[in-house]
């Protein structure tokens, strides 16, 4: 059955972000006094918004991070991801048949709109979402709690059990699955049976993923 709308995360589903992002994040927090890898970074804060990595590591510190902290990572950051950012391989084509298909869809991502208008600018995605772009910074509490999803689905007219969640994080997986939405995870970068065990059904190839949410492909006739 094709759902009412569907929800897609940006970060590592839309946009090939996440080794640019925790990468020059990792390399942020180290410089902050608290020595950190990139495996490190990607495994403890993926898919989660930026104030609580903050939260997290002044905790570890137990002392604010530096003045300009913030301002000095996502400068660095948008400056690498504006010289390295992609598309996930196969997002947009996925995200076109399913509009093809009159099946209303939006993001609903950790990260900032102005985050998420530039690396969906940067890869030519933004134009299939328009204004249908919603952020943590939206509701009271982010991702693993279900506030973010469920606030995209009433803002786009719809009720949670007719939604269709994509994601590619633990974090995102559990706040979907908490806000009573069908979710199906990317699993080209993360470990598909952590994501399984908590309540997703998984695939590797965004081609997959039409048919998955209920989407048949065209028929092809042949003379």
């Amino acid at each position: 059955m094709t759902p009412a709308l569907v929800i897609f995360d940006c970060d590592g589903v839309l946009v090939d972000s996440e080794a640019i992002s925790n990468r020059i994040m990792a390399e942020a927090i180290t410089a902050a006094g608290v020595p950190m890898t990139y495996e490190e970074c990607r495994a403890r804060f993926v898919g989660g918004a930026l104030q609580r990595v903050i939260d997290t590591v002044e905790q570890w510190r137990g002392a604010p991070l530096p003045p300009g902290w913030k301002d000095d990572f996502e400068a660095r950051r948008n400056e690498a991801l504006r010289r390295e950012l992609t598309a996930v391989p196969g997002a947009a084509a996925a995200v076109e048949a399913i509009r093809a298909s009159e099946t209303p869809v939006c993001v609903a991502s950790s990260g900032s709109l102005e985050k998420m208008n530039l690396t969906l600018g940067l890869t030519g995605l933004k134009a299939c979402f328009g204004d249908n772009l919603f952020s943590a910074t939206m509701v009271a509490h982010g991702k693993p709690e279900p506030d973010l999803f469920l606030y995209a689905a009433e803002q786009m007219g719809q009720v949670p059990e007719n939604c269709v969640v994509v994601e590619d994080s633990l974090l995102g997986v559990t706040a979907a699955v908490a806000a009573g939405m069908r979710v199906l995870a990317y699993t080209a970068e993360t470990d598909a049976d952590a994501l399984t065990a908590a309540g997703a059904q998984t695939f590797e190839n965004m081609a997959e993923l039409p048919e998955l949410i209920g989407i048949q492909p065209a028929l092809s006739w042949v003379d």
